[in-house]
């Protein structure tokens, strides 16, 4: 398939993957599916393992799914590719006490999750997602259809509005999702309703507003791609698409991705990078193998693990806000994460690594780095690399309207993020 045929072909994809992962419990699910089909087996943590060969995933803690293929010589000490992500994004969670109103509206009380761009919220149609716990130990997922909005004042009521809009983040974010009384009404129960459960079941919940647009390619050339929660499952979908491209193909490493939740709150919890899920997946994949302690040390000693998160393409109308210098654009290649302060946790052995990576997909490459005067962000490289002391590189697309309800990347980016992704899991 020609390259751009391929890459428009790889974006639909994507809207398919964004459409079905409105919370990161639905990504981790869809990710499992996936690989199911694809002829991966499922684990449970409760289970032993098998040694033999073979494509292997594990979806046990929260939103986090890990998944591996163990070449047919793997020995104790093959070195593993480790390509992570996250599957959750800034946004907002509903309260214990979801159903609210006044004035005869009904509204949705919801916390901050993240550091969402809240204005980037407003008029637009949101839907519900998440897991919810019942009385008979079920955990079922529940995503609704477009069910709410946070409707912005007129500018009739707010003569200054377009000189500055700060939204209150108690009262100025709770969208509405109909009319009558709070009393009468009771959220939950749309969300049991589109699980196919009884809301008088529910013991718990774990839900958060997403848009409810369908990703769409648009710009000239079809240069362009615009979704909800970009940041990160355009990682976590280049990330499958490669493994599964990868499983059946011999290899002198170990393949592996690790989609971790809770990324945007700093990755402390058990699902999170700086939990122990991935090292006690990798623990548990050399103990089959047969390593002992020494193997295992010596296997990651040559191992590499891949960050992969979105980063700043360069704004036309705020190139100042940039490196002068340094400006990655949509549609030139991902992008090299560096930091001085080791934010990110890219060295010059790894960029060089990186470096050939990208060769070895035909693929063209981009450096990114803060202006000075421009706090940067971190991911979850330094985490892994400080827990695993495994070589971390990090990387991602560029993308405009990061940790907005709907963010911009190029259509080639994202086909070719895959493409490296792909050369690195091949060792």
């Amino acid at each position: 398939m020609p390259a751009r045929a391929a890459a428009l072909a790889h974006a639909d994809d994507l809207a398919d993957f964004v459409a079905v992962s409105p919370s990161s419990y639905h990504a981790a699910h869809e990710v499992a599916r996936r690989l199911q089909d694809a002829g991966f087996t499922r684990l449970d943590e409760t289970a032993s393992w098998p040694a033999q060969a073979g494509g292997r995933f594990v979806v046990v803690r929260d939103g986090a799914v890990i998944a591996w293929a163990v070449p047919t010589d793997a020995a104790g000490t093959t070195p593993v590719h480790v390509l992570g992500a996250h599957t959750d994004s800034p946004g907002f969670k509903l309260k214990p006490k979801p159903t609210t109103g006044s004035h005869g509206w009904l509204q949705a009380a919801v916390e901050v999750y993240g550091g969402p761009l809240l204005n980037s919220w407003l008029d637009r149609e949101l839907r519900l997602a998440g897991r919810l716990a019942l009385s008979d130990g079920r955990v079922v997922l529940a995503a609704t259809g477009p069910l709410l909005r946070l409707p912005q004042l007129a500018i009739h009521l707010d003569r200054g509005v377009n000189d500055g809009l700060a939204l209150d983040k108690q009262t100025g974010t709770q969208p509405v999702w109909g009319l009558g009384d709070a009393a009468s009404a009771d959220l939950l129960a749309e969300l049991a309703s589109a699980a196919g459960v009884d809301a008088a079941d529910i013991r718990g919940f774990d839900a958060v507003v997403a848009d409810a647009a369908r990703g769409a390619v648009f710009g000239k050339d079809d240069a362009f791609f615009a979704a909800g929660r970009l940041d990160d499952l355009a990682s976590v979908h280049a990330g499958v698409v490669a493994l599964i491209e990868a499983a059946d193909a011999p290899a002198p490493v170990i393949p592996m991705l690790a989609a971790f939740d809770h990324e945007e709150l700093g990755s402390a919890s058990r699902s999170g990078a700086a939990g122990p899920f991935l090292e006690d997946v990798l623990a548990r994949v050399y103990a089959s193998l047969g390593a002992d302690a020494a193997d295992q040390r010596r296997a990651f000693a040559a191992s590499w693990h891949l960050s992969s998160d979105v980063g700043h393409s360069v704004h036309p109308n705020f190139a100042h806000r940039h490196d002068p210098v340094v400006q990655p654009l949509l549609g030139s290649g991902p992008i090299l994460k560096i930091n001085a302060n080791q934010r990110y946790a890219t060295d010059a052995v790894g960029a060089a690594a990186w470096a050939a990576w990208c060769e070895g997909a035909g693929v063209p490459s981009q450096e990114f780095v803060s202006n000075n005067t421009v706090p940067c962000g971190s991911t979850i490289g330094p985490i892994t690399a400080t827990r695993l002391g495994i070589r971390t590189v990090d990387v991602g697309i560029p993308i405009l309207s990061m940790h907005s309800a709907r963010e911009l990347a190029g259509v080639s980016d994202l086909y070719d993020l895959s493409r490296v992704a792909r050369t690195f899991f091949a060792g």
